[in-house]
């Protein structure tokens, strides 16, 4: 038995589970600094609806839907809850659902950056043991990660992030029109998914965006 359990040890895709460890803590803290961005900016605009739901939280278990990080996890797309926002409280309701929406993905970029920037000095560092080794490449994979997130959620389909910067510079009478069909972006946003329509172009944006912050940080 013991010999068994052994060759089990011995066998096993260490660096496998330690790869998909990566993956599954850089999705968390991509989804959960996406939402508790919009929940800061909803309410630095005059919304304490998040912040009365404990969304202003870098706790995971806040934010996360399970289905939505199995999503991400298997198929490179996904979503967490979304952060309650409440637009009767905004000055200005359009432009502060706008401005709300936005910071999601700015919020991935930033992160994206700070996370090339901690990779830049761990590469730059003389000797680096395997610890520092995983670390380099979680900050990568997180950067990447990042960005994707980023870029997906500017998509103009609801209920994505870009959905809500777009419905802002609309008239009045169209804006409303589409918030009525809102609730049907999603079934329009997996179609476009499973028919790969678009994949291609998002891949490749994600790719040059991601490219251009690596050199930002590792051209010299």
């Amino acid at each position: 038995m013991q010999g068994y359990l052994q060759t089990i040890w011995e066998q096993f895709d260490w660096q496998g589970l330690l790869s998909a460890l990566q993956r599954v803590l850089g999705v968390l803290l991509c989804l959960t600094v996406h939402e508790t961005c919009h929940g800061l900016a909803a309410y630095a605009l005059g919304d304490p609806t998040a912040k009365r739901m404990r969304r202003l939280s870098l706790n995971p278990l806040h934010h996360i839907d399970w289905l939505g990080l199995a999503s991400m996890l298997l198929c490179g797309f996904g979503w967490a809850k979304p952060v309650p926002v409440d637009m009767r409280y905004f000055k200005h309701p359009r432009a502060g659902m706008a401005v709300t929406a936005l910071a999601g993905p700015a919020s991935n970029f930033l992160l994206a950056l700070g996370a090339l920037f901690l990779a830049s000095l761990i590469f730059r560092m003389a000797a680096v043991g395997p610890v520092l080794a995983w670390l380099f490449y979680f900050l990568l994979s997180t950067a990447m990660l990042s960005v994707g997130l980023g870029l997906f959620n500017l998509i103009p389909i609801p209920p994505l992030d870009g959905s809500k910067v777009l419905f802002a510079l609309l008239p009045d009478r169209a804006y409303y029109v589409l918030m009525r069909y809102e609730r049907y972006g999603m079934l329009l946003l997996m179609a476009l998914i499973w028919l790969d329509l678009g994949g291609s172009f998002l891949s490749n944006a994600i790719a040059a965006v991601f490219q251009w912050m690596v050199g930002l940080f590792f051209a010299h």
